[in-house]
């Protein structure tokens, strides 16, 4: 009892740490006066969600190390999407790493395609994404962006089919923090290449670190 009662003691402390992180960065996106904030506390939001996986014990070793791979990895995007240049390929480059390692950690708990209708949903879900893009992106852009969005369709449906088979807590969570990662991208690539609007920092940074905590909640405790 009383390790349980730690364990989610420590838990509801990376839950409030992690929270008031975001929300620095996230106010540093839209005050001029103070970047810095959005600066140190981007990454900074990450690497806490990293750190809370680093502290957990689990039953399933590389399940655990995939995911800390994933995580610091998208740390490397959250720098190259914040730099004063346009590191928008490298940044690009690193989460679609990110989401290859996710891929792996989910395999640790399901076969591929272990349930089809996942993929088909998501195949669905990332021609509607892709059509409105397609219009705005430019030349150079369009493989790359490509095989992004298949890569990141590919580990949101890993995710909720082994939620449909496992039915657990911790696949539930890497089931949602999959689709809210496919919204937050969505919603980052809509501002970027269709129409700009004043509230895209809130909505992609909120939905990107309600997706990467998803994806750290849904490791599979040890007993």
């Amino acid at each position: 009892m009383a390790t349980t009662t730690g364990t989610v003691t420590r838990t509801g402390s990376f839950t409030w740490a992690v929270a008031i992180a975001a929300g620095l960065a996230i106010a540093g996106a839209y005050l001029p006066a103070m970047p810095w904030l959005h600066w140190l506390f981007k990454p900074l939001t990450t690497l806490l969600i990293a750190w809370s996986v680093w502290r957990m014990a689990s039953a399933v070793p590389r399940y655990r190390t995939w995911l800390l791979v994933g995580l610091v990895l998208s740390t490397f995007g959250d720098v190259f999407l914040m730099l004063p240049v346009d590191a928008f390929v490298p940044g690009l480059a690193s989460f679609l790493l990110a989401h290859l390692a996710y891929l792996l950690a989910l395999r640790q708990r399901g076969r591929w395609f272990a349930s089809l209708w996942p993929f088909a949903l998501y195949a669905l879900v990332a021609g509607i994404v892709l059509s409105q893009l397609w219009p705005g992106l430019p030349d150079a852009l369009r493989v790359p962006v490509v095989v992004y969005v298949v890569v990141l369709a590919a580990m949101a449906a890993q995710a909720l089919a082994v939620w449909w088979r496992q039915r657990d807590a911790a696949s539930a969570s890497a089931a949602i923090g999959g689709a809210c990662f496919v919204l937050s991208d969505a919603l980052l690539a809509w501002d970027r290449f269709v129409v700009p609007f004043a509230a895209a920092s809130a909505a992609v940074l909120a939905s990107y670190w309600l997706a990467q905590w998803g994806l750290a909640r849904s490791l599979p405790p040890r007993d």
